[in-house]
């Protein structure tokens, strides 16, 4: 049965993603979110107080996440079997991000194909921390190709790792961290204190996910017939071509399959942050690179599942 509601919660995310008129366990994590740091940030006024009121935030935000999710499929399960499963999948299907993912990137890819910058530009700027205002085609692609490689791994890999490890209540725990991470743990000066914990402990949650992503995309970049080898290859060369500790895993990966350069120079708010190329130049980066990418995602997602699902289906035979 669990293996089951990994699959079905699987073909969820792959078949309609999160329409968003349904109601989303992330946003509430985010209205959390909202609501402790301005608390926080009430009572914390200088730096240091800052860091150890954001470990709270973190404690909390994470403790409540994973309480309440099992909890809520405890009680399920107690009421009727079949309602805890059903509960069970479709906590699973809310922290995979797989298809939001590639939709946000056809976003932006649809008015780059008929010229229309503005468009693209205004899409983009929805997905990225970057300034897109003044970005041309070229850098547009990058930027989309880099996201996506990056956003495999805590969107999809990593929750599916974590489901792994503690059911769908550790991977709604999960959730928590890595939203944490992208609404709170920024350099910029008014997050750096009060997002430290939390951009730290991110780090932590997708360090093994993340050098995962390298393997099971230089796999998927095999039979998808890219360069297999050179992804394998230049993953692990420019694997610490980033600031982060694990984003350049996946990018590095995804550049070495398409043979195309990432990375680079690009300004985050207001700032011009210089950052390494990662992967060869072997060709412009194209427009086409995006759905090749996309490509690239929903097969090592499928090869992860595939791989998770094989893993727990030997603990379950070994016990």
């Amino acid at each position: 049965m669990t293996l089951l509601a990994w699959c079905c919660a699987w073909l969820l995310d792959f078949l309609i993603g999160d329409p968003q008129s349904w109601p989303h366990p992330v946003r509430w994590i985010g209205n959390l979110i909202h609501f402790v740091q301005r608390v926080v940030r009430r009572i914390c006024r200088s730096d240091r107080a800052l860091r150890i009121g954001g470990g709270v935030m973190w404690l909390a935000v994470v403790g409540l996440t994973y309480g309440i999710a099992w909890g809520v499929l405890h009680l399920a399960t107690l009421i009727h079997p079949w309602l805890g499963w059903g509960v069970e999948v479709w906590m699973i299907f809310t922290v995979l991000a797989g298809r939001c993912l590639a939709r946000s990137a056809q976003d932006v890819e649809r008015p780059l194909r008929v010229g229309d910058l503005v468009e693209s530009r205004i899409k983009l700027s929805w997905i990225v921390g970057r300034d897109t205002s003044q970005l041309q085609p070229e850098q547009i692609n990058r930027a989309v190709v880099e996201t996506v490689a990056e956003n495999t791994v805590d969107g999809i890999i990593a929750p599916l790792f974590f489901l792994l490890l503690g059911g769908a209540p550790l991977a709604m725990a999960y959730k928590a961290v890595n939203t944490l991470d992208s609404m709170v743990g920024y350099k910029h000066e008014k997050y750096r204190a009060i997002g430290m914990v939390s951009a730290r402990l991110d780090d932590v949650a997708n360090f093994i996910p993340a050098r995962l992503s390298w393997l099971l995309i230089s796999v998927a970049a095999f039979l998808c017939r890219f360069d297999g080898p050179r992804a394998l290859r230049i993953g692990w060369r420019d694997r610490y071509n980033h600031s982060s500790p694990n984003c350049a895993w996946s990018e590095a990966a995804v550049a070495g399959a398409l043979g195309v350069r990432l990375g680079g120079p690009n300004d985050y708010f207001g700032q011009r942050v210089e950052k390494p190329w990662i992967g060869d130049a072997r060709r412009a980066i194209a427009i086409d690179d995006i759905s090749r990418t996309i490509r690239l995602m929903w097969v090592a997602s499928t090869l992860a599942l595939l791989l998770f699902m094989a893993v727990r289906y030997g603990l379950m035979g070994a016990a």
